[in-house]
């Protein structure tokens, strides 16, 4: 490697920033753990590494589970113990309020379904390490059980962006029956079907807002995924 080279991947790396992804018996996503491995705005690192905090934030990703919330809690609060410069992303497949804010009480700064895209993730990981204030719970929701899937999160995230159910099954590859279903169940679940509250809850979660030029899933990509929806 020439000099230049060695430089130029030296600077990159003293400009990333240090993730730590945490295995757990919730899982994360094989795929997503690769992506971010290699993302080029990231560094993982492991739990040895948190000797001390650096000039920018570490951010640790945890994968927690509803039906074992004590557990994440207990495991987010012996990361945060001692490292105040340590910022916790929560990822979930399935989450209700009570649980939610006993994580936050623990120290999980923020919250991401765990069918995100790893791109979304990782602009959260580096939102995180910038100092977005963490996650708080909000009124007209802390006292629902939401439990949301990450279908319905995902579905949640361009429904609070504005878009119709035509809009979102279009974007996502979805037919329209399925957008109304996942609509129907965030009603349910929520007990509210107004923008402003979708809005709210979208941001409580954490969840990356829609930017209006995104490019439409292909179809043939996620066909699978509809059919499973």
């Amino acid at each position: 490697m020439s000099q230049a080279v060695s430089h130029t991947a030296g600077h990159l790396a003293s400009r990333a920033i240090e993730l730590l992804i945490v295995d757990e018996a919730a899982g994360l996503d094989a795929r997503m753990r690769a992506e971010l491995e290699h993302a080029p705005a990231l560094r993982t690192i492991g739990e040895d590494d948190l000797v001390r905090g650096g000039p920018v934030p570490a951010v640790a990703l945890v994968p927690v589970d509803g039906a074992r919330t004590e557990a994440g809690c207990a495991r987010i609060a012996g990361l945060r113990e001692g490292r105040p410069w340590l910022r916790v992303l929560a990822v979930f497949r399935s989450l209700d309020a009570p649980a939610m804010n006993r994580l936050i009480a623990a120290g999980a700064d923020a919250f991401v379904g765990a069918g995100t895209p790893a791109e979304e993730v990782c602009a959260s990981v580096l939102a995180l390490a910038k100092g977005v204030s963490p996650a708080t719970p909000c009124s007209a929701t802390e006292d629902l059980a939401i439990g949301l899937t990450p279908r319905e999160a995902e579905v949640l995230r361009f429904l609070s962006a504005g878009f119709s159910n035509k809009e979102v099954a279009r974007r996502l590859s979805l037919s329209v029956r399925t957008v109304e279903t996942h609509r129907l169940n965030l009603r349910r679940k929520t007990q509210t079907g107004r923008l402003k509250d979708l809005v709210t809850l979208a941001r409580q979660l954490g969840l990356a807002p829609v930017i209006d030029t995104e490019t439409p899933r292909s179809p043939a990509r996620h066909a699978p995924l509809a059919a499973r929806a």
